[in-house]
């Protein structure tokens, strides 16, 4: 019998938006998500790249986990920045989907993951 691998994908917050999920249980996501139609995501491998681009200009951010298989066909893999697949969720999303989460402080000008980050559980 084969080893079942659950996939972790990750959704970056303002602390703002993240009480706002946490007061609510529910979320449309940031504005962007909110314009773009859905929520967007990043693997493990992207996050470094995501914060940089998007969140630089932030002190402090929340970093929430989630397992790809509660999500069923309201995932979909889509190309993005230089056609890598990125993860979007087509649906709201629930405090009940978060596996786990982390607040993320910047140091010397960058943020760092926690150690154990990784895609797959």
């Amino acid at each position: 019998m084969g080893i079942t691998r659950i996939m972790l994908i990750f959704k970056i917050f303002l602390p703002e938006q993240w009480k706002v999920f946490t007061k609510d249980g529910r979320t449309r996501g940031a504005p962007v998500d909110i314009s773009d139609g859905y929520i967007h995501f990043s693997k493990a491998s992207q996050l470094m790249e995501t914060m940089s681009k998007h969140f630089s200009d932030y002190e402090d951010l929340v970093l929430a986990a989630c397992k790809t298989e509660k999500f069923s066909t309201d995932l979909k893999w889509e190309p993005s920045r230089r056609g890598q697949d990125f993860p979007h969720l087509y649906r709201e999303l629930l405090m009940a989907d978060i596996e786990w989460h982390t607040n993320l402080k910047k140091k010397n000008g960058h943020y760092s993951l926690p150690e154990g980050v990784n895609e797959i559980i």
